[in-house]
């Protein structure tokens, strides 16, 4: 699969993630310029946040205290993933087109005890701008990469998996393994 080709960022800082309970992560997020020198360096923070944080396949800036319409996703060497576009960052994504519905089970950062069964496409066409230069670029992806992308879009409009799961049975505590 062809991967995204990552734009010159600035170096990255690793931010503190925030968690459920707290009211950013239900903020819809604002429409970005992805050329804007905060935009940018937003974007590379979240690649530096995710890379240090283990297992995470995506980060959007909710998640690190910002309202806004950008998020960062890669899933290179995780077992489910079929298709991978490498490590990138979208601004101001949106869900094209989606397909073939299937639950599948979800975590996330920003709520570390919990994990849930979600219903997700499994075939989706996603259009973003990249950060730096502001180009358009529509991915189309599949399996692991696409629910990915849908998960960090709630985030950016303000919903976490929490409010896509069915009811409490459908709610599990986080296994960790030694």
């Amino acid at each position: 699969m062809t991967r995204l080709d990552l734009p010159d960022l600035p170096p990255g800082r690793v931010l503190d993630v925030v968690r459920a309970p707290a009211a950013v992560l239900g903020a819809p997020g604002a429409e970005v310029d992805p050329t804007a020198a905060d935009v940018v360096q937003l974007a590379a923070d979240l690649l530096a946040t995710q890379a240090v944080s283990p297992g995470c396949v995506g980060l959007a800036a909710q998640q690190v205290g910002v309202a806004a319409r950008v998020f960062s996703v890669d899933v290179s060497g995780h077992p489910k993933a079929r298709t991978c576009h490498g490590a990138f960052v979208l601004c101001n994504a949106e869900l094209v087109e989606a397909s073939r519905r299937e639950r599948g089970r979800e975590g996330c950062m920003s709520v570390p005890d919990l994990t849930g069964d979600v219903k997700r496409a499994r075939r989706v066409v996603v259009r973003g701008q990249l950060p730096v230069s502001g180009d358009t670029v529509v991915l189309e992806t599949d399996a692991f990469e696409a629910v990915a992308l849908q998960h960090e879009l709630d985030h950016t409009d303000g919903l976490l998996f929490l409010d896509r799961v069915a009811g409490a049975h459908a709610l599990h505590a986080r296994q960790t393994y030694l």
